[in-house]
């Protein structure tokens, strides 16, 4: 609290009179004290910025003996594979297609205009066979020479695209692999 001392300064006898000086002392611990408080209030009740990722579907880690392989239509399935010096290769079903696999760019001309596209044909070829439900599924085949920001741009470009399944994996097919190491 605040407290004021007056100095008593010897009383004298006679003489010429003074006015007495005050010495004024503040007691500032109640001010730290709420300084402390507000300080602690705040810290608590701040939310901090929340670090912003990717979920993910994660297998299971033990697979149940009784999973059966499903059977995906050719047609629904692109295949992206990620290749060295930030070169991507995709194709539409089986490799041994009549489409052959094409050089893309990552970026919104280059492999999102093709993603959204293949998203339209896939959606009116299962509309067709009378299963609009069925979307297309995109195969995402890192190779040991592309970069982790490789895998991170074509998974933001999984999400932007709203391709709800995809899957990564690193079993390349025999002519995959030739035409990696071929280019």
């Amino acid at each position: 609290m605040a407290e004021l001392n007056t100095g008593d300064s010897g009383g004298g006898k006679g003489g010429k009179v003074r006015s007495k000086k005050q010495n004024s002392k503040v007691d500032l611990t109640a001010m730290v004290d709420l300084a402390f408080l507000l300080i602690t209030f705040f810290m608590l009740t701040t939310s901090l910025s929340k670090p912003q990722s990717m979920s993910l579907g994660l297998p299971d880690k033990k697979p149940k003996e009784d999973s059966k392989d499903m059977k995906v239509d050719e047609n629904r399935t692109m295949t992206v594979m990620l290749g060295e010096n930030d070169k991507m290769y995709y194709y539409m079903g089986i490799i041994n297609t009549p489409m052959i696999p094409k050089v893309i760019a990552y970026g919104k001309d280059g492999i999102r205009k093709e993603l959204l596209k293949r998203k339209k044909e896939v959606l009116a070829y299962s509309t067709a066979k009378g299963r609009p439900d069925q979307g297309m599924i995109v195969i995402i085949k890192p190779t040991k020479k592309s970069t982790y920001k490789n895998v991170v741009d074509i998974l933001d470009e999984m999400a932007i695209s709203s391709i709800p399944i995809y899957t990564i994996s690193n079993d390349f097919l025999p002519e995959e692999q030739k035409l990696l190491e071929g280019k």
